[in-house]
């Protein structure tokens, strides 16, 4: 009876231990990840797919979910894993996820409770043309390619509050964006050598995900020491204390010029 008791209790910790790792959020990443490169093995042959890259930065190391490399122009793909309501624009340093659960409780069974869960994260928009911005880099000897940040939500998220200039997309709507692009940047033997490039460059089997991790860390720790001291850390201008529409917040001296805002 003790053997069945002491079983019962380990395979319970077990499961237990199975759902924190299955519901954590990098494994909610990777599965949205996985769902995105399927979709995107659906492209024609004329576009070929890159997966999970990892390049070597000024900060450090940067991640790209997905590449897409075609004659049309190169797409930098950020893949989000949410569900509930976004909130964000192009400015905000951090996206809001609202999550909102009602619950009936046995006891109480005519009454509903509504939870409403709040959760930040770091603004893909930005996160998504940084990363744009590194391919550039990395293919100076394309300088007339066309390079196209994409943002796209794999889960249940409901994206009417967000507001951006460039592409916020559901996964049913990304194979038609980038079958929309069709001004040819690139001949075959371009293509190829830009696949070339970027696999050359690409360090992911010298970098696994906790090395990155680090390295983001450290490349945010010095953000917040340049924003602590009240120095811009994207122009080097000062940080003032400003009046908004949902209150106050420090806002760059060189503004209209530099748009940052230290939440």
């Amino acid at each position: 009876m003790q053997l069945i008791t002491l079983l019962i209790t380990i395979l319970g910790v077990a499961l237990f231990a199975y759902l924190a790792w299955y519901n954590s959020a990098s494994q909610k990443g990777k599965r949205g990840e996985k769902r995105i490169s399927f979709i995107l093995s659906l492209l024609p042959s004329d576009y070929t797919v890159l997966n999970d890259l990892v390049f070597r930065t000024e900060k450090g190391t940067t991640q790209i979910d997905h590449i897409v490399v075609s004659k049309y122009g190169i797409f930098a793909i950020e893949t989000k894993n949410y569900r509930g309501e976004i909130y964000g624009d192009d400015n905000r340093q951090e996206w809001t996820q609202m999550i909102i659960t009602n619950v009936t409780y046995a006891k109480k069974w005519w009454k509903t409770y509504t939870y409403v869960t709040k959760n930040h994260f770091y603004n893909p928009v930005k996160q998504s043309i940084g990363h744009a911005l590194r391919i550039k880099e990395i293919l100076s000897a394309f300088p007339h390619v066309e390079i196209v940040p994409i943002v796209v939500f794999a889960g249940d998220a409901i994206l009417s509050n967000v507001r951006s200039r460039y592409h916020v997309v559901y996964q049913s709507s990304l194979l038609k964006l980038i079958k929309g692009y069709n001004t040819v940047y690139l001949t075959d033997v371009d293509v190829r050598e830009v696949i070339r490039i970027l696999e050359e460059n690409n360090i992911r089997e010298l970098v696994d995900d906790w090395q990155h991790a680090m390295n983001l860390r450290l490349a945010t720790n010095k953000v917040d020491a340049t924003i602590y001291s009240g120095i811009c850390p994207k122009c080097g201008g000062h940080l003032v204390k400003r009046k908004g529409k949902y209150g106050t917040f420090f806002g760059c001296s060189n503004y209209p010029k530099c748009k940052y805002i230290a939440h």
